[in-house]
């Protein structure tokens, strides 16, 4: 990496996050509860589905990003590592995707989250999770507490991503202990075989499963901060690889304990932990503990948002940098040394879009329109992700210095992980496209979510042709490697 003088914005980031700090960070931005949720709403062959996903997409994934983030610890992290395979636009548009899918990914992790939270109230309030005027006002709240602590910072805003991690592991121990006792004492109100755990094609549930691969994702978020953690080279595996295991575990054990508790048809697929966590709180008389678990998951999920907004807000800041963005992007608070710009647009453009995709939507509809939108725009980046690495490797400095974890298996290792994570991703985005069964209209269900990338994408084109035009090259050029 080439010396960069006091005035290159990066040089004034500040390496404030250790190990713990990234694996709870990893914890908070991967593992979510509505995931558990979608996945026991769509029955016990969910269960095979997270095996399968966790053994040929995530394990591959983790080894690709452990690579590259080791191999090229630069902020940016994904746009940087698309730059360094293919140029400059394909590095844009890899990290346009990338940052646009927050846009959809946001309002419906608001949305969601703030679901959750009305289970704070006990079983009686969970009726606020289908009233839209509480969810938009829930989403409000989490996504300004989100924003206002990392625009302050990471020395401070680091800590409600831990507080993000533990939020979110902790109930889900609560959920598997209440589960098991249940069935133990009461059994299980689902059926468990190796007949109904099997995958099964269904249009009407076959939107789901490119959920199951976008559950999986996250592990790459932490890496554009990569300037901002101590020891990058050093973290990273060990942060990775060690929260990987904890969030396949809770993904399978938490499906098993909601459906273990609930009819798979009766689960909502944004807050059906808490529906299950308050049926077994009201079932064992101690309705304490799924309000506990509630008030825990509140703050895991803001935590989850604050991964998000910190990670994803690094890529406009290193395009405003390059100029292929207004430069604006590309500024540091002068204060709290965060890209305070990019916070603040991303988290206004989601606002905007939670409420544009209310109009002639159920909440569950809505909801869906925003998860596959984000899914097909965030796994476009994953393409590039998958593509570069098998690219890279055949540059000949990828074992020098000794510093990078490589993939076990040398090149023929590396072809079977990027292939892999290719093609998963790849079908993930084709099936997106299908609507769910719930859609009031399937033709306007269409028209919303391809309508959606297809403008977001041209307006990227646009930002570039127009910094291409006005000497965007020349300036990424003079902070490359």
């Amino acid at each position: 990496m080439s010396e960069r003088g006091p005035a290159d914005p990066r040089s004034q980031l500040r390496r404030v996050m250790g190990f713990w700090d990234v694996l709870l960070f990893n914890i908070a931005a991967v593992l979510g509860p509505r995931w558990i949720a979608a996945a026991a709403h769509n029955g016990p062959s969910s269960i095979s589905l997270w095996v399968l996903a966790a053994l040929l997409f995530f394990l591959p994934t983790a080894f690709v990003v452990v690579e590259l983030s080791t191999r090229f610890p630069e902020e940016g992290g994904l746009y940087a590592w698309s730059k360094h395979a293919f140029g400059e636009f394909h590095g844009f548009v890899a990290g346009w995707t990338y940052w646009i899918y927050t846009f959809f990914y946001f309002p419906g992790l608001l949305m969601a989250s703030a679901a959750m939270s009305a289970y704070v109230g006990g079983r009686g309030a969970g009726w606020l999770a289908q009233d839209r005027a509480f969810l938009l006002a829930g989403s409000g709240v989490l996504l300004f507490v989100a924003v206002f602590l990392n625009i302050i910072g990471l020395n401070v805003g680091r800590w409600l991503q831990n507080a993000g991690g533990v939020g979110t592991y902790l109930p889900l121990i609560m959920l598997a202990g209440m589960g098991a006792y249940l069935w133990h004492a009461q059994g299980s109100v689902s059926h468990f075989t190796w007949r109904s755990m099997q995958p099964t094609w269904n249009w009407d549930t076959v939107n789901f499963w490119p959920q199951i691969a976008f559950a999986f994702t996250g592990l790459e978020l932490c890496s554009m901060m990569s300037e901002e953690i101590r020891e990058p080279r050093k973290t990273f595996p060990r942060a990775i690889l060690g929260s990987g295991a904890l969030i396949g575990f809770a993904y399978l054990v938490g499906t098993v304990a909601v459906l273990a508790m609930l009819p798979a048809q009766t689960v909502d697929p944004k807050s059906g932990v808490f529906q299950a966590l308050a049926a077994g709180s009201t079932r064992l008389g101690i309705a304490f503990f799924g309000i506990l678990a509630a008030v825990l998951v509140t703050a895991g999920n803001a935590g989850g948002i604050g991964t998000t907004v910190a990670g994803v807000a690094r890529i406009p800041f290193m395009v405003g940098i390059d100029r292929y963005m207004p430069a604006a992007f590309g500024k540091i608070h002068p204060r709290w040394r965060t890209p305070w710009v990019a916070i603040l647009v991303q988290a206004g453009i989601s606002g905007v879009v939670l409420l544009l995709i209310q109009v002639n939507e159920t909440a569950n509809s809505a909801y869906q329109i925003l998860v596959d939108a984000a899914v097909i725009l965030y796994f476009i980046p994953f393409l590039y992700m998958y593509a570069a690495v098998i690219k890279l490797a055949y540059r000949p400095d990828r074992a020098a210095g000794g510093n990078a974890i490589l993939i076990p298996g040398g090149k023929f290792g590396v072809w079977v992980a990027g292939s892999l994570g290719f093609a998963v991703v790849l079908a993930a985005i084709a099936l997106s496209f299908i609507p769910p069964a719930e859609a009031t209209s399937k033709w306007l269900f269409e028209v919303k979510l391809g309508g959606g990338t297809i403008c977001g994408i041209l307006l990227g084109l646009i930002l570039y042709w127009r910094g291409a035009g006005g000497g965007a090259g020349e300036a990424a050029r003079s902070t490359a490697n």
